[in-house]
């Protein structure tokens, strides 16, 4: 799950890992099928996939296609993108990446502008609209792509938990909470992946350190900060004015660890304890310094 740290990096890595697979090694790549190349054993769905959110969520401004307010874009724009043209995505491919992502990452709906009978069995691309439901980087209206989470509303979730790595714990106590930095929003779970709520997105699958976050206190207690929910079940908000979701909200951080060995070190607000030594401090895919190995290009501040 990404949050500000993890959030500066991703773009960077959804750039990285897409021109790793559009290059594909010699010969394209074997499991690519038509146009996708395999490079990094990344098959065609994947690449279609990051080309999709990388462009949607980040470049959408840069590439000189409109994002209406609820963050669609055309979708024949969208095929005629150079680095998506290059794939040769279809249509049939965007169905793909919209129904089977695990993640339920995007959206399609009829654009009624040239679609006006909002006919779902039309194939034409020009007819349809497409989104990324969350991970943006470029200004899109929260009200319009989200929906509030309020104390009115009754919609609060029982359980907003936020996925990072002991490698990144010391800057996120040091910068005084999570920030969302590069993107729009810090980034929450309704639970953890694999669970049998069904959490199908909000946070990565190996992330070591969990942070609950009480989300009535902050709905009574942070003016101004708004909390939102995506049409895929995560939990976003722009965090204050600092773009801070601040330690006084965590309702408790602790180690993702079966054998209670590193413990919890945040309750009700509070500092309880430190990471313990000696522990591998790891970063996973995309997160490093330079593509998760250090040295130059890096980053220097830390990320969650």
């Amino acid at each position: 799950m990404a949050d500000g740290f993890d959030d500066t990096a991703a773009a960077a890595f959804e750039d990285r890992t897409l021109q790793q697979g559009r290059r594909g090694g010699r010969g394209g790549g074997r499991r690519g099928g038509g146009g996708g190349g395999g490079g990094g054993g990344q098959n065609r769905e994947v690449l279609v996939s990051k080309a999709l959110s990388k462009l949607l969520r980040h470049q959408a401004e840069n590439a000189g296609i409109k994002l209406d307010e609820g963050g669609y874009a055309p979708l024949d724009k969208v095929l005629a993108y150079g680095p998506i043209k290059s794939l040769k995505v279809t249509f049939p491919d965007i169905q793909t990446a919209v129904s089977t992502s695990d993640k339920q990452r995007f959206a399609l709906r009829p654009n009624p502008a040239t679609n006006p009978s909002l006919d779902e069995t039309s194939t034409d691309a020009s007819h349809w609209l497409i989104r990324a439901n969350q991970g943006h980087s470029i200004k899109v209206e929260s009200a319009s792509l989200l929906t509030p989470i309020t104390l009115e509303s009754g919609n609060v979730p029982d359980v907003v938990v936020h996925g990072t790595y002991y490698a990144f714990w010391r800057q996120i106590e040091e910068s005084g909470g999570l920030k969302r930095m590069g993107r729009n929003h810090v980034h929450f779970a309704t639970g953890l992946p694999g669970d049998e709520k069904g959490v199908v997105s909000g946070m990565r699958k190996d992330a070591e350190v969990l942070v609950y976050v009480d989300l009535e206190r902050a709905l009574r207690e942070e003016e101004g900060m708004k909390w939102w929910i995506s049409e895929n079940g995560v939990v976003l908000t722009e965090g204050d004015g600092e773009g801070v979701v601040p330690c006084r909200l965590f309702k408790e951080a602790r180690a993702r660890d079966e054998k209670g060995a590193v413990g919890v070190f945040w309750r009700d607000g509070e500092k309880v304890a430190d990471l313990p030594e000696g522990l591998k401090m790891r970063r996973p895919p995309g997160k490093g310094a330079s593509g998760g190995r250090g040295g130059r290009g890096g980053q220097r501040g830390g990320r969650s």
